[in-house]
């Protein structure tokens, strides 16, 4: 019996050090930004459609399936509701040290969202990103609406993003 349980005491620190190395260790190296004639000026993320299209002089470079907020249907109101905004907005900044793989923010709230939540005397909420998978979720897609009201695609396609759109891409959310 206390064999049994030194070695299930072995497995569980070794799978806590696995899990978090692998979640909070050391980050790869971004990949650098495409030369400028092939930068995107423009990201569409259609939620109905599940669908993110980047595109240059409104020709499409990239096309990707997405994850949204865990409660995707209508425009953000609050924090926590789940909910992906809608609307036009620039990518303010980007974290290659992100908790996913990668993450473009975009500049949500915006004067308009916080006049409205203050109106309703709620918290508009913020933090809205573009992003891969959670670090430490490897070779695989998470399924379904997953994430707290960013848009999510897969850890290849979120380092293509990432070096195709510069800060100040344009990002249009459409219902």
């Amino acid at each position: 019996m206390r064999r049994f349980a030194l070695i299930t005491l072995i497995v569980l620190v070794a799978g806590a050090g696995w899990f978090g190395w692998h979640r909070f260790g050391p980050r790869p190296v971004a990949p650098p930004m495409a030369p400028e004639a092939s930068q995107v000026d423009h990201i569409l993320i259609e939620k109905s459609a599940r669908r993110l299209t980047a595109t240059l002089d409104g020709a499409i470079v990239m096309q990707a399936d997405i994850a949204l907020g865990f409660e995707p249907e209508g425009d953000k109101q609050q924090e926590g509701d789940g909910k992906t905004p809608l609307g036009l907005f620039k990518i303010d900044r980007r974290n290659p040290q992100s908790a996913y793989h990668l993450s473009l923010g975009i500049d949500y709230p915006q004067t308009e969202d916080i006049d409205h939540a203050s109106l309703e005397g709620v918290d508009p909420g913020g933090d809205i990103f573009i992003h891969g998978q959670p670090n430490g979720v490897f070779g695989i897609t998470l399924p379904g609406d997953w994430t707290a009201g960013c848009i999510a695609i897969s850890n290849s396609e979120m380092a293509r993003l990432w070096s195709l759109a510069p800060t100040g891409t344009t990002v249009e959310i459409r219902p």
